[in-house]
């Protein structure tokens, strides 16, 4: 934690609110997060971040990223081998699923700024 931003901390501690809120089945809102920024003694987070995660961070977004999380798959093991005779040419390639690569992870806000101009 203690190589993380100002900004950076910011944001973990009011996402893991939101997250929070989103377990104890409370409403997901700016006014609560703030509440529970404040009760855990997170009281030097900006106050556009709460409006933007309460924004973003609904209960149906929050329970979607935990049952499909976005990441690549292993591919299944190999298949055995055939029984038909024929020359290696002959075989049919298996075609390789294309697998979505998500973007490099990046800070929500541009957190890679050390003037922290946007």
């Amino acid at each position: 934690m203690d190589k993380l931003t100002q900004s950076q901390k910011e944001e973990y501690a009011t996402s893991l609110a939101a997250i929070a809120l989103y377990d104890g089945e409370a409403d997901i809102s700016s006014e609560q997060i703030t509440t529970l920024l404040e009760a855990t003694g997170n009281k030097d987070v900006a106050a556009f971040y709460p409006i933007i995660f309460a924004n973003f961070l609904t209960a149906e977004k929050i329970s979607e990223m935990i049952i499909s999380p976005v990441s690549g798959g292993g591919g299944g093991g190999g298949g055995g081998g055939g029984g038909a005779g024929g020359d290696a040419e002959e075989e049919v390639e298996e075609e390789k699923e294309e697998v979505e690569e998500a973007p490099p992870a990046v800070d929500m806000f541009g957190g890679g700024d050390d003037d922290g101009d946007y």
